[in-house]
């Protein structure tokens, strides 16, 4: 199946759901809240609206599961083989700050790992991308695309940079900081937003980042693509065992992305 995926055709969607972003970006939008209390822009909308029609249109007999469109039930998708899993508007907190440090999310899972990853920055048109066996990639502004290749693990180095989120800082995240400090290590800490903190492991400019807080699937599937070709881990906080997708419950537990 991913051997027929085309991933520019996914790149190519991402960039139009950033474009429909951007139109709502430059205008002054309103905000609903959803029933779990998180924001909803025309951004979210637009954006779902233009990737789930290209990927119905192209790979029709693969399904979708969208942060802004009906949850499929376990007992249906549990034996699927290949999803798409799409967040159109990651960092919708980030967008009405108008801090730029969001993206438009498309993974591929292969039961219960991402195989194919695409996170598109609009704003300052950054694009990561992935596919099994193909490494990762990232191209800023047209350039040509340069590939990823993660560094050594953070317990070996002895200076640490560490990325966490620049809207949901919780105690568990600075104890984890604080114990690397008690290990002697010198710590550097680095905020951003959405699944821009998996990408920034993945191309070296973090060396972890720990998750100890609540997220969905769709929040990291594309992103977690990435973190993987490009040769790190992405784990279960607890346990240490990689993180699974398409679980009865799509909320994901804590993770530590190494």
């Amino acid at each position: 199946m991913i051997d027929r995926i085309n991933i520019e055709e996914i790149n190519r969607i991402a960039r139009e759901a950033g474009s429909v972003v951007l139109e709502v970006y430059g205008t002054e939008f309103s905000v609903d809240v959803k029933e779990d209390k998180s924001p909803l822009t025309e951004a979210d909308r637009r954006a779902n609206a233009v990737i789930v029609a290209g990927l119905e249109r192209l790979y029709p007999e693969i399904p979708v599961i969208s942060e802004e469109t009906r949850t499929v039930a376990y007992d249906e998708r549990k034996d699927w083989d290949y999803f798409w899993l799409v967040d159109p508007l990651d960092g919708t907190k980030e967008f009405i700050k108008r801090n730029g440090e969001f993206t438009v999310n498309i993974a591929l899972v292969r039961g219960q790992t991402p195989v194919l990853g695409v996170v598109y920055q609009p704003v300052g048109d950054h694009l990561y991308y992935a596919s099994e066996g193909q490494g990762a990639w990232k191209s800023s502004n047209g350039e040509a695309p340069r590939r990823l290749f993660g560094g050594p693990h953070y317990l070996t180095k002895d200076a640490v940079t560490v990325v966490a989120s620049r809207s949901h800082l919780t105690d568990e995240v600075r104890t984890f900081i604080s114990d690397l400090e008690a290990q002697g290590k010198t710590v550097k800490f680095i905020s951003a937003g959405s699944s821009l903190k998996l990408c920034l492991v993945a191309e070296g400019a973090a060396d972890v980042y720990p998750r100890l807080g609540p997220t969905m699937e769709w929040d990291t599937g594309a992103a977690h693509a990435v973190a993987l070709e490009a040769g790190h881990r992405v784990v279960e906080h607890s346990s240490g065992e990689p993180l699974l997708y398409n679980k009865e419950n799509l909320l994901n537990p804590s993770f530590i992305v190494e």
